[in-house]
């Protein structure tokens, strides 16, 4: 296989197909930082136009990490249906880019095409992608999860409602909980990352989660994201829970670092399926992002999106309700500025629906980066044209507990109005009748008292 092409002058070689992937991939501090990304411009079109002519057939021939050396890999090996491959190994990745775009393509055929394709096939595609492409691509693909009830229906936008506190402070929690469902936020899932994880500690979360759920009969999902053998310890002792979380990764040294594997994913999905409060059949939560194998050593020399889009192909054999993209959460040597923020979270929503995830989005930063509040509402804005499932909703937007930036229960409320979009249609009868919104999704005069939760 000759990975190599003459770009005005100059011959560009590429000696296999990591360091090829690594050199077509748009620029990202995570790259620059293992020395994989292109040292120029010129590279990276070299990169990308040899990448263009490769068949998906050579590239599913030569992976990136081979599935005898880890589990992500034979995870995603294992779902591919071969009958689907064998009628597109002869594509080439132009001209599956190509048909992905074309105003003929309806979502049907794209639903069709993508369990023939592999993950490393999907973020070669997604190399050749302008910021225009992504955001029309993805904008042609719907996926939703059901677990009580269903998300990411067109004309729908959910919200995970976030109420972390830095105490795990029940009180704390409820005031947040209390606000955002004033603003009509949390119709995805009431979900709180704890500080301390442990048994005792979760238990006693989602057990306040379904006071509230219960107490106002509010149609929505509960799950304390700690480790995924902590809810499951806590559910075994009877805690209420809608769903399980777990952040997942793109290797298996990186999985094995978060202390997850194939068969524990396997058992906590056998688990919350026989003892959860939703019959599904999507009951999984799975949170991840670009550059968590690389701040851990554990990326293989693999460019941080091809990773991201591993991790996607990783989590798919669960059938998840949720997965939630928070590239910019780490800092500035996986994500260093707005640019690549930007970007990134456009890949990784494309790349997850385009794998068949009901995927969420967190364009998010924390304050050692070179990102800021507007390159987080130019990422919200985007991404929401793109169609994502559902955003956070984080009290002012900023996190209290895990210290980053994210969408606000007020941001949340304008990307519905800017889109003329509503909540899931139970949770949006709900809103209706506490007379927080209006027959088009609008907020009320009602909407941020928060007291009426205290009366």
């Amino acid at each position: 296989m000759m990975l190599k092409t003459t770009l005005l002058g100059s011959v560009y070689h590429f000696s296999d197909l990591k360091e090829l992937f690594g050199k077509a991939n748009e620029e990202k501090s995570g790259d620059r930082l293992i020395g994989i990304g292109a040292a120029t411009a010129s590279e990276r079109v070299a990169a990308k136009i040899v990448l263009s002519e490769l068949t998906l057939e050579q590239i599913r021939d030569n992976p990136l990490i081979p599935p005898d050396q880890d589990e992500v890999s034979r995870v995603i090996e294992d779902g591919v249906n071969e009958t689907v491959y064998a009628g597109l190994k002869a594509m080439t990745v132009g001209a599956l880019r190509d048909h992905l775009l074309a105003h003929t393509t309806t979502p049907k055929d794209i639903e069709t095409l993508r369990s023939g394709l592999t993950s490393e096939m999907v973020a070669a595609v997604t190399k050749l992608m302008s910021t225009q492409d992504l955001v029309y691509g993805a904008s042609k693909m719907r996926v939703t999860g059901t677990c009580a009830y269903e998300i990411g229906r067109p004309g729908t936008l959910s919200f995970r409602l976030q109420p972390n506190h830095p105490k795990d402070d029940l009180d704390g929690m409820r005031a947040s909980i209390f606000e955002g469902l004033s603003y009509a936020s949390g119709d995805a899932v009431l979900g709180v990352n704890p500080v301390e994880d442990n048994v005792e500690s979760c238990s006693r979360i989602l057990g306040a989660l379904f006071d509230i759920m219960e107490r106002w009969s509010i149609p929505t999902h509960i799950c304390c994201l700690a480790h995924v053998s902590t809810q499951m310890a806590a559910v075994e002792r009877g805690a209420p829970a809608s769903m399980f979380f777990q952040s997942v990764a793109g290797t298996q040294s990186a999985n094995d670092d978060f202390g997850v594997t194939k068969e524990l994913l396997d058992e906590a999905a056998a688990l919350i399926r026989k003892k959860g409060l939703c019959a599904g059949p999507n009951l999984m939560y799975f949170e991840t992002g670009q550059g968590s194998e690389v701040s851990i050593g554990a990326d293989k020399g693999v460019d941080e999106l091809t990773l991201e889009a591993r991790t996607y192909g990783f989590a798919k054999a669960w059938r998840p309700f949720m997965v939630n993209n928070v590239s910019g959460f780490i800092g500035p040597e996986t994500i260093y500025d707005g640019r690549q923020m930007i970007r990134a979270s456009l890949e990784d929503h494309f790349m997850g629906k385009l794998t068949g995830l009901p995927m969420g989005m967190a364009p998010c930063y924390t304050n050692h980066t070179g990102i800021d509040q507007n390159d987080q509402e130019m990422a919200t804005l985007l991404v929401a044209l793109a169609g994502a499932n559902y955003f956070m909703g984080v009290p002012g937007g900023d996190d209290i507990m895990l210290s980053y930036q994210d969408t606000s229960f007020h941001d949340d409320a304008t990307m519905r109005e800017l889109l003329h979009l509503t909540p899931a249609p139970e949770f949006f009868e709900w809103a209706q009748n506490m007379g927080l919104l209006d027959a088009c999704g609008r907020l009320s005069s009602r909407a941020g008292d928060a007291s009426i939760f205290l009366r």
